[in-house]
């Protein structure tokens, strides 16, 4: 079995944004994140056309935002083939799936709102976590 982890955004926060602070004090430091752990038995792939649809598609979403974008077929074919050598294709079937985020949603709108304006210019991903996930 393995455990593959996808990290998303993560982020300090700083009691200093919380308004909380200056009301009554009781705060600490924190970490927000969000992380989405996927667990199951790998299975190792030769198979050179699983690898080219696998590459194809991968290509196809990474470069649908280029002005011109590349495709597979745009590169001769021994050198694709060379470069498939080169490549190990790996599925993880899915056994479990977790996940999970800490985007202060335990903490009161005013504070809530604190971290989204601190985190808004340093970490715009987080602070707009807050704001969605804390309603704000």
């Amino acid at each position: 079995r393995v455990l593959f982890r996808s990290q998303g955004p993560q982020a300090y926060v700083t009691p200093s944004w919380y308004p909380a602070k200056r009301e009554h004090g009781r705060v600490v430091p924190t970490w927000n994140y969000v992380v989405v752990h996927a667990h199951g038995m790998p299975r190792v792939i030769e198979d050179r056309d699983w690898l080219v649809r696998h590459v194809e598609q991968q290509t196809s979403v990474r470069e649908s935002g280029q002005e011109m974008p590349w495709k597979v077929t745009d590169a001769p074919p021994d050198f694709i083939d060379a470069m498939l050598r080169a490549i190990v294709g790996i599925e993880i079937p899915l056994a479990r799936l977790t996940g999970k985020w800490k985007v202060s949603q335990n903490r009161p709108e005013a504070d809530r709102r604190g971290v989204a304006q601190g985190l808004a210019e340093a970490n715009p991903d987080m602070a707009s976590l807050v704001r969605q996930y804390g309603q704000i």
